[in-house]
Formats: C-alpha cells, sequence, structure tokens
C-alpha cells in the first residue's frame, strides 16, 4: 500500500511539474496526473480509462448544470448594472463614512451571481470614485471590496468552487451556504474592514484620474430591492428544502415536501432564478432576446473552462477510491492523530501556494479528502464546514503565480511591494480566519 501512496504523491507532483514548467493547461495536467498515478499504482490500462470515464461522468452530471446556470445568472444581472445600483445604494444610505462597510457588503452579496474578477471590474469606477470624495487611500475601500467578493466566491454556492468541492465530498448545498454565511462574517470584518482600515493608513493610494464614476458611465440602474430580491430567490429556495429535508421545517404533507424538494434543488432554483432575471432585467428593462442570448452565450466560455477543469479533479478523485489510496490514508491520518478538517486545510494550501490557482487547489485537496469520507457517518454540518476549510486553504497568499495578485495590482495602481503587504495579506488572513472558523462550525454541528 506504500507503493499506491507513492504513486499518488508522484501524481501530484506530475500535476504541479506540468503547470508549473511545461505550462500545460490544468483540465490536461490533472487527466495525466491521474492517469500516471493510475498506472503506477497498479491499475491496468483499461481500468484506468474505466476510472477517467467514471470520475469525469460522476461529477459532471451536478457540479456542470449548476455552474452553468449560475454563470448565465450572473450575467444578465452584470449586464443590467446591478452591481452599481447595490453599490451605490448601500454607499448612499450608510453615507461616506461607513463606505467600507458598503463595500463590504457590496462584494460579499455580488459574487454570490458574479464572477470574483468581472465584479472587481464592474465595481472598480465606485471605488476610485470613493477615494476622490474622501481624500482617504484608496485601499479603505479596495480591500474590503476585495474581501467580500473573495470570502463568497471561495464559501458560497453558486460559485464554482464551493459548488464543485460540495459535490465531491457529497456535501448538501444548503448546509454550504449556511455554514459559509456564517464562517463568512466573521472572516470578512477581521480580513476586509479591519485589515483594510490598517493597511489603508500604511499605503495611501490615490484614484487614477482618468476614469469617472460608474454612476455617470451608467444611469439607468435597475431597483436595488428587485436585484437584493432575484439574488435572494436561489439561496432562499435550497436553503428552505435543505431545513426541511434535515426536519428543521416540519411538513406535514409529502406532495408538499415533494414540491419543496423539487423547487429548492439547486437545479430548479436556479431555472427559476434565470427565468425571472431574463424577464424583469432583460425584457422588462428594454433588452432584446437577442441581446439576452449573446450575453449568456458568451458567459458558458469562463464556466466551460471550470467545468472541464472540476470533471478532472473527479478523475483524480477516483484514482484514490479505485486504487485502494484514499482508504490507506485515512488510516494513516488516524494513526498519526492529524484532524481530517486540519489535513483538508493543508492540503489546499500546499496545492495553493506552490501553483497559484485556488480552482485547481480547491479541486486537488477535495479529490484527496472525498475517499477518506467513505463510510463515515459525517453530518450535513460537519462536511459544509469541510467545504469551507478546503476553500479556506485554497485562497491563501495569493502572489505571483496568481492571476489575481496581477489583476489587483494593476487596476489600484500598486507596486509588487504594496500588492504583496495589501492583497497577498489579506487573502492570508481571510484563509486563516476562514479556517479558524470552519473548525468552529464544525465542531457544533
Amino acid at each position: 500500500m506504500t507503493v499506491t501512496l507513492l504513486a499518488i504523491l508522484a501524481g501530484i507532483i506530475l500535476l504541479l511539474v506540468l503547470i508549473l514548467y511545461f505550462k500545460i493547461p490544468a483540465f490536461i495536467a490533472l487527466l495525466m496526473a491521474s492517469i500516471s498515478a493510475g498506472l503506477l499504482a497498479g491499475l491496468s490500462g483499461p481500468e484506468v480509462m474505466e476510472t477517467v470515464k467514471q470520475g469525469m461522468g460522476s461529477t459532471l452530471g451536478f457540479v456542470a448544470t449548476v455552474v452553468g446556470l449560475g454563470a448565465m445568472f450572473g450575467a444578465i444581472l452584470e449586464k443590467s448594472g446591478g452591481a452599481v445600483a447595490l453599490a451605490n445604494f448601500l454607499i448612499k444610505s450608510m453615507g461616506v463614512k461607513r463606505s467600507p462597510l458598503a463595500m463590504l457588503i457590496t462584494g460579499f452579496v455580488v459574487a454570490i451571481p458574479v464572477f470574483f474578477d468581472v465584479a472587481f471590474i464592474i465595481l472598480i469606477p465606485v471605488i476610485y470614485a470613493l477615494q476622490r470624495q474622501s481624500k482617504k487611500s484608496l485601499l479603505r475601500y479596495a480591500i474590503p471590496l476585495l474581501a467580500g467578493l473573495a470570502i463568497t466566491h471561495a464559501f458560497i454556492p453558486p460559485t464554482p468552487g464551493p459548488v464543485a468541492v460540495a459535490d465531491m465530498l457529497g456535501a448538501d448545498l444548503g448546509w454550504v451556504i449556511l455554514v459559509g454565511v456564517l464562517a463568512g462574517i466573521p472572516t470578512a470584518l477581521f480580513s476586509g474592514l479591519f485589515f483594510g482600515k490598517y493597511i489603508s493608513e500604511k499605503i495611501h493610494l490615490l484614484a487614477p484620474e482618468d476614469l469617472v464614476d460608474a454612476s455617470e458611465k451608467q444611469k439607468d440602474l435597475p431597483n436595488v430591492s428587485v436585484i437584493l430580491s432575484i439574488i435572494a430567490i436561489p439561496i432562499f429556495l435550497i436553503l428552505g428544502s435543505t431545513m426541511v429535508k434535515s426536519g428543521l421545517i416540519s411538513l406535514g404533507s409529502q406532495s408538499a415536501r415533494d414540491f419543496i424538494a423539487l423547487v429548492g434543488h439547486p437545479f430548479s432554483a436556479l431555472i427559476i432564478a434565470n427565468l425571472i432575471a431574463w424577464y424583469v432585467l432583460g425584457i422588462g428593462r428594454g433588452y432584446t432576446k437577442q441581446d439576452l442570448l449573446d450575453v449568456t452565450s458568451k458567459s458558458m466560455a469562463p464556466a466551460g473552462t471550470i467545468i472541464l477543469l472540476t470533471g478532472a479533479g473527479g478523475v483524480f478523485k477516483q484514482v484514490l477510491v479505485n486504487t485502494g489510496a484514499g482508504n490507506y490514508l485515512a488510516e494513516v491520518l488516524s494513526d498519526v492523530g492529524l484532524p481530517l478538517i486540519v489535513f483538508a486545510f493543508v492540503a489546499a494550501v500546499l496545492v495553493r501556494v506552490i501553483q497559484g490557482s485556488a480552482t485547481v487547489a480547491m479541486i486537488t485537496a477535495a479529490g484527496l479528502v472525498a475517499p477518506l469520507l467513505v463510510g463515515g457517518n459525517w453530518s450535513g454540518g460537519e462536511l459544509a464546514a469541510l467545504v469551507i476549510a478546503i476553500a479556506s486553504g485554497a485562497s491563501i497568499m495569493s502572489h505571483v503565480n496568481d492571476s489575481g495578485f496581477w489583476l489587483v495590482k494593476q487596476y489600484l495602481g500598486m507596486t509588487e511591494k504594496q500588492t504583496f503587504q495589501s492583497w497577498t495579506m489579506m487573502t492570508t488572513l481571510l484563509a486563516l480566519v476562514g479556517f479558524v472558523s470552519s473548525v468552529v462550525l464544525f465542531l457544533i454541528f
């Protein structure tokens, strides 16, 4: 069995070499690493290919649907100007003095339907305008916004990362949403609000002069209550279904329970949200059906990459299951006394720091952890806490091998040193507080 574990270790090393040195796309690298590990562990050629088929098929049935529907939903909200409308409303309601908190809340909410980098680019003009108005450092508003975006992107479905990890671990999305929000609140306060205030006093950045306020660029913004209601629809439907299934909400009629299970399934909830957004934010605001079709079609490009990458991660997990390496690894961890949630976090941290991609780190760590759960009596809350622990580890210490590092540096006009001091430190705090929160919730649930 030692040979099997060495084969899996060789597969992980090969994965990192292919991505870092040869610059092979992560999807192909994961497949190559999984096939190599399977062969080295003693599986025959046909058995390895069957494992690839099994891992891809079992993973993508759920993930592809949720990520695809989520991407289209976010694209319509982005096109409508909903993110800017929410930011402007919160700033107006809370005042410039509390605008860092307003930006934190904006990031936390907007990243539920919209991808991290897209949401950041959309909202950049808002924080530029705040800096000019207040004369404080740009980081006073940028760090809270970035923290809110990063936390939701990593912790709360239907964003792709937690959806993929939840599926691989067998965690209910309703539980992941609940635990993600509970862990996300203290994480956002520490890494976003408190650290943002601290670092803005150390580094004073000015907004570029050649860009205008977002509100001047887009006058006809949708009503904020409409935006919040549409974002809340799939979340409440999924949470409602989870509460009914877990017995937290009691319904006497079986037909009522079946109906809640139907509309509260992530597939149905996101289809309903898409249809409402399509009509209310699209047709109702003057967009043609062709406009909306173009917008949603373009959203499939980034979603497709994530879907394929997740499928390849499912193959890696299946190799661990079919070779028996997962069971043996569970025994080793038990003998050593290393808690599973700590192993999950550390595995994600190592992959993240070495190769940079949070998505690859989450999927690789989930592939290592999933076989260790087989046969265990895990509650919905415990599985969700494991998802958040992995997401936390995969968010840590964004640096020069992560595209997010350069995106933030460029738009905030920072040097590499300033980006390390602000963005890299923020992601590290985010990961550590998120992990501690996930451990606490793991023990509670």
